[in-house]
Formats: structure tokens, sequence, C-alpha cells
């Protein structure tokens, strides 16, 4: 391993693909703080509110009414959902926006739907039928799906699935055929629809440049900022996933070693960096960390992976140029990390430029500070606008806590992402704390040698769950899901 000093020899992390050795490592799970929640007291920003009044004709009053009978709404569904179990057939608002019309399959079930408020519709297809009819035509589709069917969908007012057509049906109806579904549950719609894909850029993400691959740094408006000496101005990117994204627009190595990417209208720069956990840790600004700081970086070689800051302006002799001004870390990275984020809690502090070591052994790491890249182009770091939320907290008398953050439809394993081994027979008890409004779920499980069994759950239709079990000794797991709603939750914890 090389270890320097300002003024002797490095080694500059090249774009993976380029370099003539990558190690690779071992992503981090472990990320450095929760996503954000959502705002518990204003339901809306002024912006959302503002768009509200121009996109669906409301005053800000109206729109405050709906954003607030819509919550309820939602809230009625997802407990009917859970209560009418395979007779649920969907819901929706009707066309006042203020009554929820609740599709079953069983008359009997009425009652139930009128006693939480909402209007029964009794229909001949259950949910889960029109979601098998959508399988099906899934598992076609990926034989061959004809270019004239932008797309299908369960419609549950309906009752159908309906699938999409351009330029007329005989291509439709020839898919639906061919899937062997039950023909009588689709409809077949014209549409003039042409979807393109659109992608988040994410700080940490891998993007690609002829035939090497760098990182993103952080999202800025109209693009994003990386390393230098990962391109050229006037070469073209392509994102995580291969797709066309974009041209360098500036580039500066040696001497500086940054650079800044505009991509096209398919890309959205996000405040957000990838923690490689599962989720992403918000930008919210750039204020400069003190020496002895605790510092993580992202890159798409070797995850998430800490150090401390040690000095600020070094010049750092690398083989290809002098580069002046870097700050040093004692964090690890490796060829590909090239550009990625650097960041101190929520702070953007600057994008990876080179070291020595790597991830294995051990190593010391350079950054490009941001400030000086933003000032350079002229850039404005795109950011969440504010502080972070602290988690909940209505969990206490637990032998351990942890946090976390999830999108909804996401879960986490706790403790951070591995699992406890208990070694005594007892009573296991678990609290989860969730984002208001949501609907979030705690499961434990057990290893029985071959998989993890679902022991004990709490999975009412609230944000907050409590789980208690007497089990023998064993590894065990929590599993915390977001049935519904996204953001930032609490876990307590204790075991034999």
């Amino acid at each position: 391993m090389n270890r320097f000093l300002a003024g002797t020899a490095a080694t500059i992390l090249l774009p993976a693909g380029l370099a003539a050795i990558v190690i690779a490592g071992p992503a981090s799970a472990k990320p450095a703080g929760p996503t954000p929640a959502a705002p518990v007291g204003e339901a809306a920003s002024p912006e959302m509110l503002a768009a509200m009044q121009r996109d669906l004709g409301l005053t800000a009053t109206a729109a405050r009414a709906r954003i607030a009978s819509d919550a309820a709404a939602s809230r009625t569904e997802l407990a009917l959902r859970k209560r009418l179990g395979s007779t649920f057939a969907g819901a929706w608002l009707a066309s006042d926006a203020k009554s929820l019309v609740v599709a079953v399959t069983d008359s009997a079930k009425a009652a139930e739907v009128t006693a939480a408020g909402a209007t029964p519709k009794l229909v001949n297809r259950s949910g889960r039928k029109l979601d098998a009819v959508k399988d099906g035509l899934d598992a076609a589709a990926a034989k061959a799906s004809p270019a004239s069917v932008p797309g299908w969908y369960v419609d549950v007012k309906s009752n159908t699935v309906v699938v999409q057509a351009r330029g007329g049906s005989a291509a439709a109806r020839a898919f639906i055929k061919a899937s062997g579904v039950d023909a009588s549950a689709v409809r077949v719609v014209s549409t003039t629809e042409q979807p393109r894909l659109l992608y988040d850029v994410r700080g940490g993400d891998a993007y690609y440049i002829g035939g090497g691959r760098c990182s993103v740094g952080f999202s800025v408006n109209g693009g994003f900022v990386t390393a230098g000496h990962c391109g050229n101005t006037g070469n073209s990117t392509t994102g995580y996933n291969q797709v066309a994204q974009g041209s360098f627009q500036g580039s500066s190595f040696p001497g500086n070693d940054y650079a800044w990417v505009a991509v096209n209208s398919n890309w959205t720069p996000q405040p957000w960096v990838n923690n490689y956990a599962g989720g992403n840790v918000t930008v919210a600004g750039s204020t400069v960390a003190a020496i002895g700081a605790a510092i993580c970086r992202s890159g798409s070689t070797t995850g998430w992976r800490c150090g401390t800051v040690q000095a600020y302006n070094q010049t750092v002799n690398y083989a290809e140029g002098s580069v002046s001004g870097l700050t040093r870390t004692n964090a690890c990275a490796e060829p590909g990390d090239s550009g990625g984020s650097w960041l101190s809690g929520q702070q953007a502090q600057g994008v990876t430029s080179g070291g020595s070591g790597n991830c294995s052994s051990g190593g010391t790491t350079y950054f490009q500070p941001v400030n000086e890249i933003l000032s350079a182009y002229g850039k404005t770091l795109v950011t969440s606008g504010g502080g972070t939320p602290p988690p909940p907290t209505g969990c206490s008398g637990y032998e351990f806590s942890v946090t976390g953050s999830l999108s909804s439809g996401g879960s986490a394993y706790q403790p951070n992402g591995s699992y406890y081994y208990s070694s005594a027979s007892g009573t296991h008890r678990g609290c989860l704390d969730g984002p208001t409004g949501t609907d979030f779920d705690l499961y434990l499980q057990k290893w029985n040698g071959s998989g993890w069994a679902v022991v004990a759950q709490g999975i009412t239709s609230a944000a907050d769950e409590t789980v208690s079990y007497s089990g023998t000794a064993g590894y065990y797991r929590w599993r915390v899901h977001a049935y519904s709603g996204s953001g930032s939750y609490a876990l307590g914890y204790s075991n034999p």
C-alpha cells in the first residue's frame, strides 16, 4: 500500500474498465443515516398547493381539503383491503372526489364497507383474479410484446384489465390470445401514448464514458458534478443502466480534478446519494466539515465507506499530473469509485479524486471539495431544501434501538441488514414506530435451518406495531415492511 504526503507519488482512481487492475470490494451495508420523512405539520408545500391550483383548478382552501380527504380515503382503503381479504376488488374515489367506492365480490361484505364510511359495489372479479390476468399478460410480454401495445393495467372501476392499443386493435387482440388469459376479463382501449423511460440522477451511482466507469458526485441544476479525470469536455455518458445520459460540459484535470455533466430530458437530478443499503441519504447543503469529523463516501465499486477528515488543501502528485486543493481522508476507495459523493451527515463535501490502498487492506483517499466545483461552473446543488426530521421516538424501554427509512413497498432487515443470536429461551419483544399516516408492518423471523420463517407479526393498518413472542434459542431477525407510505421509522427490541 502506498501511503503518501503532499508532494509524493500517488495513484489516481481511474474509471473502472480503464484501470490496469481492479480489485473488487464488497459494498458496505450500513447507511450513515435515515432518509428524511415527510413533514407532519403542513400537509403540502406552497409549491405543491400552487401546482394543485394550477393543474386541478382548485382554490388554496380546496387544495388543502382535497389533501385531507384523499389521505382519509387512503387510510380507509388500506384498512378494508386487509379486512376484506380475497373479496376485495379495488377502491377508488367517486367523481366528486369525496366518497370512496370499494368493490367486493361477496354481497355479504357490503355492510362492512358501509360501516367503514365507504360505498360498496358488487363485481364479478376479485382484485387477485384481475392481478392474475395481468400477470399472464406480463408473462407473455417477456416472450414477445407488439410495439403497438404501449401497456396494460388493472382498471378497478370497470373490473377488467385494460390493454392499450396504438394504431388499431388487431395486434393487441393477438397478444391477448397468445397470452392464454381469460379474454372476457380484458378490454382493448385505443391510445396515442408512446412511453419513454425517465431516470433519476443520484450520487454514488455508476455512469459510463466509453469503456470506463465512474460514479456520480452530486446532482446540480441541469446535471451532476464528478471528477475531471473521468472524462473530457464533449465526452458522452451513459447511466448506470447503459442508457444515453448526457455529456461533459466542462472538465479540469490535472491542476484540479472536477467536471460537470449535463443530462438529457430522460434524467432528473435528485437530492440523493445512494447509501448502498437499499435507500438514499438526502443532501441538504454543503457546509464544510471540520478536520476530524466523520465522513462517508458512496461509489459504484465499493459502495458506502467511511472515515475521518485528516487535512484540507493537500497537493497530490499523481503520475498524470499534480492536483492541489484536495481534502485528505482515511476512508478507502477503488477504481470506479472516482467522482463519487462525499458526505458529512447530510452535507455534501466533495467528489472522489484518487488515493492509495484499497478497501481490503485500507487506504487513503482524496476528494475535490464540492463548493469549489459549484463556484467554477456556476452551478447550484440540488438539495432537500431543509434539514432532516428526526426519526420517530415512540418506542422506549427496549434493550436495543435502530432507525431506518423505507419507500412504500420496501422492506428492511434489522439489526443492520443482519440477524442476532439468542442463546436462551424466552420472550422477544419488538416495537415499531412508523411515520404518521402510513401503514408499516413488523415481522419476527427465525432461522429454521434452511430458511427464515415468520414466527410473530404485527400487521394492523396503523403506522405503529408491537410484537411479543416466546421462543427457544436460535437465530432471529426483524423485518420492517412499508405496506403503504414512506419515511423514517424507529425499531426497539429486546431478546432473551
